[in-house]
């Protein structure tokens, strides 16, 4: 049950003070029975106007600034330490009728899990669809864990990992179609895949532990930014998380922070700026995540890719 550290610094810079409009962000932790928050700290220079505090409409923590004034470059400093308690995936203890695929859900569940049920990308040729049974047994039943778990694992082996700076997640689709995709646009597929065969299921923004950093273990796909994976509704077991940059079943090494049926709804920081298009001179993103023995990474410019 490690201690973990996680310090995650943004900064925008401008050929000259521009001014800012309200920022969103999504860098608390969401606390449970596995991951307990210990210590939290966000600075924001310049320092905001206002800065509140809200949960949304998926439980998750979202912290809300508004600025005065002008500046030339805008920082956002956040650590927290928290207890990280992972799962070992053969304890997942699912509902008898659940064990193998397919199965319905209960009546007292759908209300609250059709729209995450719901496709949200088109797939009009039904690549998505042809793709996710390549994972159903023809020589008998399929189980369910085994089924998410061979596709979590398939993604790692058939796609490849290639950092995109750029914002936004890429079709479904297309990820297929190139091969390759950053570790939201592999979270994206394995969401659209799992919701093809009707079962419940979300995009997950949070962080990456990577022992291998630290010489403790293995090293891990997609440190050193944010990071996304999926969960997916097993009744029995509740929301299991899948890692498919990286072939993680269950909440090893993985972080989570907020939890949406929509991508768009989970973006770590968001805002706008008033100036001339010009005036940007980028942002640099750096994440480092440590356990309790060793101190924090130092921060090194590093651009924003999930």
């Amino acid at each position: 049950m490690p201690v973990l550290t996680v310090r995650h610094v943004t900064t925008y810079r401008y050929r000259q003070p521009v001014a800012f409009g309200e920022h969103r962000m999504m860098l608390r932790p969401r606390e449970g029975h596995d991951q307990r928050l210990f210590e939290a700290r966000l600075d924001i220079t310049p320092k905001p106007a206002e800065l509140r505090w809200l949960h949304d409409v998926y439980g998750n923590s979202v912290a809300i600034a508004r600025f005065g004034g002008r500046a030339k470059e805008l920082r956002f400093d956040s650590e927290v330490r928290l207890d990280h308690r992972p799962h070992n995936p053969l304890d997942y203890q699912l509902e008898d009728y659940a064990k193998t695929f397919p199965f319905a859900y209960g009546m007292e569940e759908v209300p609250d899990l059709a729209r995450s049920i719901e496709r949200h990308w088109r797939d009009d040729e039904r690549a998505v669809d042809r793709w996710a049974r390549r994972f159903l047994r023809r020589d008998g039943p399929t189980g369910t864990l085994e089924m998410l778990e061979a596709m979590t694992h398939g993604i790692k082996a058939e796609l490849s990992y290639i950092p995109r700076h750029e914002r936004g997640i890429q079709d479904p689709v297309k990820t297929l179609r190139l091969g390759s995709g950053t570790c939201r646009d592999f979270a994206v597929l394995m969401m659209e895949a799992a919701r093809s065969l009707g079962l419940a299921a979300r995009f997950v923004s949070g962080y990456l532990y990577s022992p291998g950093v630290e010489g403790r273990g293995e090293a891990r796909v997609g440190g050193g930014a944010t990071h996304a994976w999926v969960r997916v509704y097993l009744p029995g077991a509740g929301w299991v998380e899948f890692d498919p940059t990286n072939a993680i079943v269950g909440n090893r090494d993985l972080i989570r922070v907020a939890v949406a049926r929509d991508p768009a709804h989970a973006l770590p920081l968001s805002g706008t700026w008033t100036g001339f298009p010009s005036d940007s001179l980028g942002m640099t993103v750096d994440v480092a995540v440590t356990s309790e023995a060793k101190p924090v990474v130092a921060a090194r410019p590093r651009a924003a890719a999930l």
